[in-house]
């Protein structure tokens, strides 16, 4: 049958992938949920607070799912607690794909995580995502729902549809950025570009119950990145904070608050994925040229 994909949460990673299905020339259908409805735009109401209408007709045909909405501490995963058991009913459905967060490592205070290392999480947000991460791999165990991993980085690129920019290059446009300075602190990236290309490679090969790090090759600090981006707009470097000087919000102290370098060995074994952009460099240098 058709591929038809949805996505719960259409937001600036779904736009990428729904964008790079389109141009791939295969006849892929799209469609999605914001906080409010537009039909013209294939969009469907659903919040924390509020399931979908009919999920039964809106879900029917469906082959592809993805998941990108946060948990919340209340409800968990909003979806599983809004529409669980009708996930477990859809007949069709090939590969679905829930995009998590590095963040489930926690602080490993500058060390190589890879693949296979145990979540250990520190901050609220880290132990949300692994419970929501269990409750959809138990989906997967109990009912052959095929259930794909996806961790991600910190997510940088161009504005798309309704959602801006992000990233460096974003903060320094909008004069919203500031170099916070804490020794030995590394970040681990990935273009949204590429991560809708990891999962154009996992719906071409599904694994059932996989997990994946989506981060680029390099983590870098982000002060060292700042400057380069800089360097490419032709801005002198912006003027260094210290951390313990800096006054920052609960989620950049969080933010700041763990340190590792993630590996991405499985998506280029197992799903054979070359990225675009392998480094920062490369990203924010195409960036800076569009």
């Amino acid at each position: 049958m058709t591929p038809k994909l949805f996505c719960f949460g259409y937001g600036y990673s779904a736009q990428i992938l729904a964008r790079q299905l389109r141009q791939s020339g295969e006849n892929w259908p799209v469609a999605g949920t914001s906080r409010t409805a537009d039909p013209a735009q294939g969009l469907y109401a659903f919040s924390n607070d509020h399931p979908l209408e009919n999920p039964e007709e809106i879900l029917r045909d469906v082959t592809h799912l993805l998941i990108s909405i946060a948990p919340q501490e209340d409800i968990g995963d909003p979806v599983l607690h809004h529409h669980r058991d009708i996930l477990t009913r859809l007949p069709h459905v090939q590969w679905v794909g829930y995009l998590s967060t590095t963040g489930v490592y926690g602080d490993r205070q500058g060390a190589w995580v890879d693949d296979n290392t145990p979540p250990a999480p520190t901050a609220t947000r880290g132990h949300l995502r692994l419970k929501a991460e269990q409750d959809w791999r138990a989906l997967c165990q109990e009912y052959d729902l095929p259930v794909h991993i996806f961790r991600l980085g910190s997510i940088y690129g161009p504005p798309v549809g309704r959602s801006p920019g992000r990233g460096q290059l974003t903060s320094l446009m909008s004069d919203k950025a500031r170099k916070i300075v804490k020794p030995g602190q590394f970040f681990s990236r990935i273009h949204v570009e590429d991560i809708a290309r990891v999962l154009r490679a996992s719906m071409a090969r599904p694994h059932p119950g996989q997990t994946y790090n989506v981060v680029d090759d390099l983590p870098a600090p982000s002060p060292e990145v700042l400057d380069y981006v800089c360097d490419l707009l032709g801005k002198p470097p912006l003027p260094a904070v210290d951390i313990t000087d800096a006054t920052l919000s609960p989620m950049m102290r969080m933010f700041y608050s763990e340190n590792k370098r993630v590996r991405n060995d499985r998506i280029k074994q197992d799903l054979g994925v070359t990225l675009q952009y392998q480094t920062y460099r490369e990203g924010f240098k195409a960036l800076v040229g569009d």
